[in-house]
């Protein structure tokens, strides 16, 4: 049985913004706004110079998790600028983001990094979640399941059919990250199905305790109609997880 993460799941990446000064005065704000919920699961992905910043200003905080925007896939080596898997769960990481698209298409990151960087997190107990979606030109040519079911399959290369551990899934359509364009609820719902029916082909009856999450221009107005399509098990966020009120707002929806 895969691990279960209580849903929904909330997730904020904070891409290249705030410094430790600033994430801690955003947690200062966001824990003044939003009181604990058991009913859900809350991540912060900030730039990993920030995460000791994250970690002490979280306190006893514990329905907050944090996470890192990327790792290596080696534990350790010649990898100037890089992060292992290793350090980043010493930090005080228990998340990582693996194949987020601005990685993919303005890193250059391939379908088998992605693979490698997946099976370091496994094996150095951290979360991965693992981030699919296709481009405007894809959807358009009709290959939103052929690119999501790629991407998907590639990423679980190297990850047993008998792994129960934790594991998380991100739509993304690339066409609504930061521009304001976002997928209809029935969008995400259809691309969700697809990678649910894909999960439980390669994991079993267990799959379905794989969250699956919408990411893409997610806001506090549209939230709630997101989180209640069909197989939306979660949110990833972007640039509206930067305001501590507005991702307050997000995370008390649905």
């Amino acid at each position: 049985m895969i691990e279960a993460t209580t849903r929904p799941v909330i997730a904020g990446n904070w891409k290249m913004h705030k410094g430790p000064a600033a994430t801690r005065a955003f947690l200062e704000q966001f824990a003044a706004l939003y009181e604990p919920r058991e009913n859900r699961t809350l991540i912060l992905f900030p730039p990993a110079i920030s995460l000791a910043a994250a970690v002490e200003a979280r306190g006893g905080r514990h329905d907050l998790h944090l996470g890192v925007q990327n790792i290596h896939w080696e534990d350790q080596g010649a990898f100037t600028g890089e992060t292992a898997a290793p350090q980043a769960r010493e930090a005080g990481a228990e998340y990582a983001l693996i194949g987020h698209s601005e990685r993919r298409h303005l890193f250059g990151e391939t379908d088998q990094e992605v693979a490698r960087k997946v099976a370091s997190a496994i094996r150095n107990a951290l979360v991965p979640v693992v981030c699919v979606g296709e481009t405007l030109d894809e959807r358009q040519a009709g290959q939103v399941d052929a690119v999501i079911l790629r991407q998907l399959n590639a990423a679980m290369e190297g990850v047993s059919a008998e792994y129960n551990g934790a594991l998380l899934i991100a739509y993304e359509p690339v066409w609504a990250i930061g521009t304001g364009m976002t997928a209809t609820p029935d969008d995400a719902a259809a691309a969700h199905t697809i990678l649910r029916t894909a999960l439980v082909q390669r994991f079993g009856d267990g799959a379905a305790g794989i969250p699956i999450l919408y990411g893409g221009s997610v806001k506090p107005d549209n939230a709630a109609d997101l989180l209640s399509a069909p197989g939306v098990d979660g949110l990833l966020v972007g640039g509206a997880s930067l305001d501590a009120s507005g991702f307050a707002r997000i995370a008390e929806a649905g």
